[in-house]
């Protein structure tokens, strides 16, 4: 199976089966936010909706408050996050990969319309990705 190419790659949010983790959620904090935070929130609230999960996701980082559907995930076609990545990159300026930026801001901050049969194939490698590390039952 390719490689999901995964923004917030952290080992507080995501299971074994989807790769080598790229450590901790801690380790990304930043005192500083992006330039153009608010275009990337906008990108990352976008995305086409790939696995919805109801209820919420508390802050791994302590502040008690929780996400509405923070373990949801989304993607562009490209690229998958969850979907409390915003609100950890609002909240607490959390660094995304450099080459993600680099997508999200060669888009110009658009995600780009769905493209049915890709979309629909990465839905479906997330989907198995989940099963396989037990986060929902068969």
């Amino acid at each position: 199976m390719t490689e999901i190419r995964i923004a917030g790659f952290f080992e507080e949010f995501w299971p074994p089966s989807f790769g080598t983790l790229i450590d901790s959620v801690h380790d990304f904090i930043s005192s500083e936010p992006y330039e153009d935070s608010k275009e990337i929130a906008k990108y990352l609230l976008s995305g086409h909706d790939l696995f919805s999960v109801m209820g919420s996701s508390g802050d791994v980082l302590g502040s008690g408050e929780t996400v509405l559907g923070g373990d949801s995930i989304f993607g562009d076609g490209d690229w998958v996050w969850r979907g409390d990545l915003c609100f950890y990159m609002r909240k607490y300026n959390v660094r995304l990969p450099d080459t993600f930026l680099a997508h999200v801001r060669e888009k110009q901050y658009l995600v780009p319309a769905e493209k049915g049969t890709e979309l629909r194939n990465l839905a479906q490698k997330v989907h198995d990705r989940l099963r396989a590390g037990n986060y929902f039952p068969e």
